[in-house]
């Protein structure tokens, strides 16, 4: 059943944001008065061969425009009328283009085509972001429920935190959110300190001139993070947690035999035993349990943490709302961006790092929860239109890049050109669909 669950986000999903990213196109081109052949939600042949197994499980033409619902579930497409793409090449436009043909319009004109479906999806998350915001408010850590310290990294113990600290002050000022700490005008200023209960010493850290520096070399997220105590919220099923048993409501009490008490603590335990079969002691029912769990490569065993810690909710106007939510939503491309920054750079592992429907499906959990269903869809819409963006032919970034330069050099590229750039982007979408598909998983697996 929760398989079921699963599926049934991941496809409600992916067939929103896929209809609205093609509407995105289809609408652009129709007032521009471009012919629209098809509007299709998931693909109606075996994707990329558009001559192979043609059926729709639903079809209805209304004007020009044949409207469907494909059989083959991985995305979507319009045919828009003299555009060389993943239903028509150069060979199908031979003739002379007639006025409502894409290929007919100012240069300009195909630009905001192209743009349509990415600036569709960057507008559905921010609309998501905005309503999610509105309705259900900003969560926030009051600092007064940080009672158990923090727990530094790597950056935090050079500059002189410690496991256990109580920061009390900021610049000699009390704070009411923990979320302050990592303000900005904090970091960059000039002589910013904290100040830190330390079994019961007020203890000053002075922040040294060159730390946001050490912050954006080391890359390592928060410098200090809360002890929390927790529990076990959800498991994801066939982890390597759901293989070992854990349920919802264990609370992790050892490691291989090291104590346990706060999240924090489990993941940097967790990280040290990556890829080792140990001993996992839970709570369960206020009574010891012993299970064995193999930790995966990445230290983690696939299950979602209940913090112990109350948080608060900070509720916003409709008016305030429109900007929170625009923050939120791009503040995904820009997390999206440093990832991609960090593996091509060779800091991150690309294996490692992409996920196919099956880890998407997971995110969403195996009980419909519809605020985790928007957070995630909203997620998605701004991740399609990073994705969208990238200058690979066969995407929507590769077409806008063949007309950016149509516009500047003030011809465009031939048709067989194009053709032959449509041929490559699509390889290399081909490839990597089959790395995340088939490739990877096997590796996860067996590796």
């Amino acid at each position: 059943m929760e398989g079921l669950v699963m599926a049934g986000n991941l496809l409600l999903g992916l067939s929103l944001l896929v209809g609205l990213h093609e509407f995105g196109h289809f609408a652009t081109a129709k007032y521009f008065k471009i012919r629209v052949d098809k509007f299709y939600i998931f693909f109606d042949f075996l994707f990329p061969m558009p001559g192979v197994l043609n059926f729709a499980l639903f079809k209805k033409k209304i004007g020009e425009t044949e409207y469907g619902l494909g059989w083959f579930p991985l995305g979507g497409y319009v045919a828009i009328h003299g555009m060389i793409d993943e239903t028509q090449d150069a060979e199908s436009l031979a003739a002379e283009p007639a006025p409502n043909e894409f290929r007919a319009k100012p240069a300009w004109q195909r630009l905001i085509v192209m743009l349509g479906g990415i600036v569709m999806n960057v507008i559905t998350g921010i609309v998501i972001f905005t309503a999610l915001t509105y309705t259900h408010g900003e969560s926030y850590l009051p600092a007064s429920e940080v009672r158990y310290g923090v727990l530094p990294n790597e950056l935090g113990k050079e500059v002189g935190f410690q496991m256990g600290d109580k920061i009390v002050k900021i610049n000699g000022h009390p704070f009411t959110e923990f979320n302050d700490v990592y303000e900005p005008e904090v970091i960059l200023g000039s002589n910013s300190y904290y100040t830190v209960d330390r079994n019961g010493k007020l203890v000053d850290i002075n922040l040294p001139a060159d730390f946001m520096d050490r912050l954006a070399e080391k890359d390592q997220g928060a410098f200090v993070v809360p002890l929390d105590p927790f529990q076990v919220d959800e498991v994801v099923p066939n982890s390597a947690a759901a293989k070992a048993g854990l349920q919802p409501g264990d609370r992790v009490a050892a490691v291989a035999g090291t104590p346990i008490h706060y999240f924090p603590e489990l993941q940097q335990e967790l990280k040290k035993q990556a890829g080792k079969t140990i001993p996992l002691t839970v709570e369960r029912a206020g009574a010891p349990t012993q299970l064995t769990v193999t930790v995966e490569p990445e230290g983690t065993i696939g299950f979602r943490p209940k913090s112990l810690l109350h948080f608060d909710t900070r509720h916003y106007s409709f008016a305030e709302s429109v900007p929170q939510g625009t923050k939120q939503a791009f503040s995904i491309v820009t997390t999206q961006a440093k990832a991609f920054g960090k593996i091509f750079r060779g800091e991150a592992s690309f294996r490692k790092s992409v996920g196919g429907p099956i880890e998407i499906a997971q995110q969403y959990g195996g009980k419909w929860d519809w605020l985790r269903f928007w957070t995630l869809t909203g997620m998605l819409s701004m991740v399609l239109a990073f994705m969208n963006l990238l200058p690979i032919p066969a995407l929507d970034g590769g077409h806008v890049l063949f007309l950016l330069y149509e516009m500047v050099a003030g011809r465009k590229p031939s048709d067989s050109f194009l053709e032959g750039a449509q041929k490559v982007g699509m390889v290399l979408i081909l490839g990597l669909m089959a790395f995340v598909l088939i490739i990877n998983p096997i590796l996860k697996n067996f590796l």
